[in-house]
């Protein structure tokens, strides 16, 4: 295999990952910034320049062929960007959108119809309606069970311990973001954790490993610090676990993000190539609907 590839915006260096992944690899959370769509007016950070084009160069680096688009907080509550994506990307692609809490039914079954499965929670960056509050959680989580999505929670690890009781009450399947922002020094540890693994033991929570770069202090490039918790995380619901890249990386510290390094570190979050191979592939499809 050829171990170099082009360069790709967003991305630091020009590796491959350690090994060829599966076919119907999926990339299950990164963002399309395109400079057709305007920010919200509450956005005040100037978004990167980041269309389809330049994230089908990251596939064809990293060897994923199934991509699951989610609207930032860029966008607030307009998901136009991220329509434009799903159908530039077609049957391989799914969206998480970002609505309101008075999202009317008409505007979620038009994005259902685009395939979006699912919507983004955050409790973390700016939100074009202000605090999010766990009302607005259980609000539209009740929203959108008709349609079988989920919820996926943006949340530092200190929110996720405060939302529990919430958390654990969801009716519809709930998808925490890259890693639950758990401080890796300490990881299993943790009251975040603990939350987490009752929740991922309850068995309708699944776990994205990815955005290693957020908590890391050892950093880049191998992200040695994560590989204990990541390890947990799998060990404990390895059917419920899927990766995502984050490209492009707003939230990226330093010189940027090698998003062959992110592949190989998943390879070490799961122990196995089997594992890996079963995060990327089945259970994204199951999660996802591919």
């Amino acid at each position: 295999m050829d171990h170099s590839a082009a360069a790709v915006p967003h991305s630091l260096g020009t590796n491959r990952p350690s090994r060829q992944l599966p076919p119907d690899a999926c990339d299950a959370h990164m963002h399309i910034f395109d400079p057709r769509f305007a920010p919200s007016a509450h956005w005040t950070r100037t978004p990167p320049v980041a269309p389809v084009a330049a994230y089908r160069q990251l596939q064809a680096r990293i060897g994923t062929s199934r991509a699951v688009v989610v609207t930032p907080s860029t966008y607030g509550t307009d998901n136009a960007c991220t329509v434009d994506a799903l159908r530039q990307l077609g049957e391989q692609a799914r969206g998480v959108a970002v609505v309101a809490a008075e999202v009317a039914d008409d505007e979620l079954d038009a994005l259902a119809r685009e395939r979006v499965c699912g919507l983004r929670v955050n409790f973390v960056t700016p939100q074009s309606w202000g605090r999010t509050t766990p009302e607005m959680l259980n609000t539209l989580a009740g929203k959108v069970q008709r349609l079988g999505w989920h919820i996926q929670i943006f949340a530092h690890a200190a929110q996720i311990v405060e939302l529990a009781q919430h958390l654990e009450r969801l009716p519809v399947p709930l998808v925490i973001d890259h890693l639950g922002k758990i401080e890796p020094t300490t990881g299993t540890a943790s009251d975040a954790y603990a939350v987490i693994r009752r929740l991922l033991d309850g068995g309708n929570t699944w776990m994205k490993l990815s955005g290693a770069y957020m908590c890391s202090a050892s950093g880049a490039p191998g992200y040695r610090d994560t590989v204990p918790i990541g390890r947990a995380l799998a060990a404990a619901a390895p059917e419920r676990m899927v990766w995502g890249s984050d490209w492009p990386h707003t939230t990226g510290a330093g010189e940027g993000v090698n998003d062959a390094d992110l592949v190989d570190l998943l390879r070490e979050w799961c122990g196995s190539d089997a594992l890996m191979d079963r995060v990327l592939t089945r259970n994204a499809a199951a999660l996802y609907g591919f």
